[in-house]
């Protein structure tokens, strides 16, 4: 590299420290404890709640409206869970795990450690081939060469996956829970292993015993089919707006943190009520810049960080929830098209 070419990388790396001192000189990286507890409650009062009018309705089609209901529920809990792996709720390491590890794999059923491991790879290299493991899937292809490379089926299913993947969707929470399992289960040494281990079984012990003995076995498994499809569903068309449809850089990409983090994500505007049902998640670019920035501190962000990206010439994607879906649905329709 040149001594040009150095300099402009310093300078590069300085423009994320000078961002950096900006966001804290504001404040915007403190605990929000109250708000945090106020959240957990919720969700938690919400969560026995529904089991509690589960038990009550008994044998009954209306459960499958506690179905849909308990699929936001257990998707809030995971936002609390992705939170906390973040170290977003407290100061402690500590802390954070044990409310990662209770809203996941208790409430949730989606194992904290191999969540927090995953995205943790993915926040490092953000739509990179090859590094991202949110765009490696078996049945989707997010570049032209994962499409050429499809064969047979796979190939069929990638060139119509723009219109299958809200479909496919429907799969995502089963595909959580294994994958849990798998992980937490298998041969690979994780962290915690009897904690995640047994909390994992005792939330799917807990719920399949509840629903089989309260219900009948036709009404229990089609509670089970909508509460995990809706979950998939919810948790999937939260996470899709995020970077679907953006950028993909190279695995020999050298963007620095500042423009991989930025020019890869995108925002979706909305107001309170649309920070709550995306869990924060609508601050996408805010978030990987500053991924231990507590969720209400998101929106107060914003304004400084878009200004700062207009003021150093880096594109800063933000548009609707309904656009964010058909920009990411037309970059699988065209990735797709070139399925052999």
């Amino acid at each position: 590299m040149s001594d040009t070419s150095l300099g402009t990388n310093r300078q590069r790396g300085s423009d994320y420290a000078d961002l950096s001192r900006q966001v804290r000189a504001e404040g915007l990286l403190g605990r929000r404890r109250g708000y945090y507890a106020v959240r957990i409650g919720l969700v938690v009062g919400c969560y026995a709640g529904l089991w509690a009018l589960f038990g009550r309705l008994g044998e009954s089609w209306w459960q499958l409206g506690v179905a849909v209901a308990l699929a936001v529920v257990f998707a809030q809990a995971a936002f609390i869970g992705h939170d906390a792996g973040h170290r977003q709720i407290a100061h402690s390491r500590r802390v954070n795990d044990l409310i990662g590890i209770v809203h996941g794999n208790l409430l949730t059923g989606i194992s904290f450690g191999w969540w927090v491991d995953k995205h943790n790879r993915h926040h490092a290299h953000p739509n990179t081939e090859g590094r991202d493991p949110d765009i490696t899937m078996a049945a989707l292809s997010f570049t032209t060469g994962q499409a050429r490379r499809r064969r047979g089926l796979g190939a069929l299913l990638v060139r119509h996956q723009a219109y299958l993947f809200f479909p496919m969707l429907l799969l995502e929470g089963l595909h959580l829970h294994a994958a849990s399992v798998r992980a937490v289960f298998g041969q690979r040494r994780t962290a915690r292993r009897p904690a995640e281990a047994g909390l994992l079984a005792l939330h799917f012990g807990g719920y399949l015993a509840a629903v089989f003995l309260v219900l009948s076995p036709a009404q229990a498994i089609v509670f089970v089919l909508v509460n995990q499809g809706v979950l998939g569903l919810y948790l999937g068309s939260s996470f899709a707006p995020n970077h679907k449809g953006m950028p993909i850089l190279g695995a020999e990409d050298d963007l620095d943190y500042l423009r991989r983090q930025v020019l890869t994500s995108r925002n979706v505007r909305g107001g309170a009520f649309l920070d709550t049902v995306l869990g924060g998640l609508n601050y996408q670019i805010e978030h990987h810049l500053f991924p231990s920035m507590p969720r209400p501190n998101l929106r107060q962000a914003r304004p400084l960080i878009m200004r700062f990206c207009a003021e150093h010439g880096i594109a800063y994607h933000e548009t609707t929830l309904g656009r964010s879906w058909a920009e990411a649905l037309r970059h699988l329709r065209d990735v797709g098209s070139d399925a052999p």
